[in-house]
């Protein structure tokens, strides 16, 4: 009886660790595979580029994001192209932004999506400086090709790097 107890005191405190490691994963931004994979939608492929409204000679965007943020180099964020706006749930002024797993050349990431624009045909998706440089270190590139875009579902999603 005494090992019987043991036994599922064990294994309830084994699933608890478990359960806490997940939610821990989850909140930091560390999704695994299985839950970003799970939670994809349809996948859109094309071309990936990169802005920035603050760089001079920069004609496409502004400062402020179609959510109402104020454009930020350094997140995690992108803006789709305007004819894919349904697919991404709305994205507009005010409204809570988007987020969408992006996979290109063996590395993903989750960025917000909080802008949108009429982006120059083949291309759909611009991505801020971080995430292009997450993908294109050197910024050499400037177009990514054949970067596959997936919306996910919710709005509890940490932006960064999924390893």
């Amino acid at each position: 009886m005494l090992f019987r107890s043991s036994a599922a005191i064990c294994g309830a405190l084994v699933a608890l660790a478990i359960s806490v490691a997940i939610a821990r994963s989850e909140t930091r931004g560390d999704h695994s595979s299985a839950v970003v994979d799970a939670a994809s939608g349809d996948a859109i492929i094309g071309a990936a580029s990169t802005y920035n409204p603050f760089k001079p000679g920069k004609e496409e965007g502004g400062p402020k994001t179609a959510s109402g943020e104020r454009y930020d180099p350094s997140g995690w964020t992108a803006a789709i192209k305007t004819s894919l706006r349904r697919k991404f749930g709305g994205v507009e002024f005010g409204a809570r932004p988007k987020y969408a797993l992006i996979e290109a050349v063996g590395k993903k990431v989750i960025v917000k999506i909080n802008d949108v624009g009429p982006l120059r045909p083949g291309r759909i998706i611009d991505l801020n400086e971080r995430t292009m440089r997450h993908f294109d270190p050197s910024m050499d590139l400037g177009v990514i090709p054949d970067v596959k875009v997936s919306p996910l579902a919710g709005d509890n999603w940490t932006p960064g790097p999924v390893g």
